[in-house]
């Protein structure tokens, strides 16, 4: 069945995946991202069926405005995947930097969730999925906004979850290990600096060696996985945390 996606952090890495999949099968996708250049980078991109709208998901008013310009056709399907990260010791972590990262990884979801449920309880129907992070499961060093932010995302799934039992709307966070996108490039830089380690250093003895497959996530991987909690088969896994991790949390 052809529904409306809405999907965030749209204009690179996974959700830009995302958007190509789900356009490629037909499905009506709404990218959303806070650059409206970026957008119309991927519109031009992608094409088929893409609406873009740009906003910043920390803001109550913002994400209120955007879901006005989608009246005519609201999310059935609602992925928050927009993120950012910050490498740095507790002590050497800007305030500023820290409340940015929560906000747009934990309250962003939020309150995106918010404008959407009315909708999808008229009809009855929804689908949420978080893109979490293997560290919504465990923790690294100077990462901690990161950390706080995508272990409180589970937890908020698990309530959602529950309000939304009695009708077929389902929430659940997908937390995959590293994947190769503009954010982990950017990350294996920080961790460079910070470790005084080369990149390719980070890689092997950061990054994929505490999993047992020593492999990064594909985003092949991780867009199939979404697609499938989406379909009718997943109609019963709600506010579970699926995990792509490659072994690491079987250890």
């Amino acid at each position: 069945m052809i529904r409306s996606i809405l999907i965030t952090g749209a204009a690179s890495g996974i959700g830009l995946a995302l958007a190509q999949r789900f356009v490629a099968t037909g499905q009506r996708v709404i990218a959303c991202d806070l650059h409206e250049a970026a957008l119309e980078k991927v519109r031009g991109e992608i094409g088929g069926t893409i609406r873009t709208l740009a906003f910043d998901v920390a803001d109550a008013r913002q994400i209120e405005a955007a879901m006005a310009q989608v009246h005519d056709d609201p999310p059935a399907i609602l992925i928050n995947n927009a993120g950012l990260q910050h490498v740095s010791p507790l002590e050497e972590f800007p305030p500023e930097k820290w409340q940015q990262l929560i906000a747009v990884m934990l309250t962003g979801p939020a309150l995106l969730t918010r404008a959407a449920l009315p909708a999808m309880r008229a009809r009855n129907y929804g689908r949420i999925v978080n893109i979490g992070s293997i560290h919504g499961l465990i923790a690294s060093p100077f990462k901690s906004a990161y950390v706080a932010a995508k272990h409180g995302l589970i937890g908020f799934s698990k309530s959602i979850a529950l309000e939304t039992g009695d009708s077929d709307i389902t929430i659940n966070t997908v937390c995959p290990s590293y994947v190769k996108t503009p954010l982990v490039e950017s990350q294996i830089a920080a961790l460079a600096a910070t470790h005084h380690l080369t990149p390719e250093r980070v890689v092997e003895e950061i990054m994929l060696k505490p999993m047992p497959k020593r492999q990064f996530i594909t985003l092949e991987e991780l867009t199939g996985t979404v697609e499938f909690l989406l379909s009718d088969a997943a109609r019963n896994i709600t506010g579970q945390c699926i995990t792509l991790d490659g072994g690491w949390t079987a250890q």
